[in-house]
């Protein structure tokens, strides 16, 4: 992803445990700030979600779209856009995993473009606050604080 938002979180949480959380998409309206709805359409052969169709309201960028998965064990999971709304045209992002020594490394990346013309850092501000409420939620839903 060239031009995206990457920040990084430690969870004091095993691989295992935190891939769970990620993985467990219906819940990310729980904890994810943004997201309103995230309603599995298809899933792979491991029980992970493919396709999701998410409702985002994050300020300016409020949508719905369908974002299709691509998981790698419990190092890493990327999606894409596969279906956009009439606002995003383009959702790319990831987490990946990386032992520590002292928890999970997290590492949220995301790229974001509109349908709709928007100053680049307008933009970058939106996505850091995703991937920042994300990260955080992330933390606190997988360490029950």
């Amino acid at each position: 992803m060239a031009d995206r938002t990457s920040s990084s979180i430690v969870i004091d949480a095993d691989r295992a445990g935190v891939m769970a959380v990620i993985a467990d998409l219906p819940a990310y309206p729980e904890w994810a700030g943004q997201v309103k709805s995230a309603e599995v359409l298809s899933t792979g052969a491991d029980g992970r979600p493919e396709s999701v169709r998410f409702v985002l309201d994050a300020g300016m960028i409020s949508d719905t779209y369908t974002l299709a998965y691509t998981w790698n064990d419990d190092q890493s999971v990327s999606w894409r856009v596969s279906e956009p709304g009439k606002m995003v045209s383009r959702l790319d992002g990831s987490y990946l995993l990386a032992d520590t020594g002292r928890g999970i490394e997290v590492t949220y990346e995301l790229a974001v473009d509109l349908a709709v013309p928007m100053i680049g850092m307008i933009k970058r501000k939106a996505e850091k606050v995703i991937v920042d409420t994300a990260l955080k939620g992330l933390k606190k839903r997988v360490e029950g604080r």
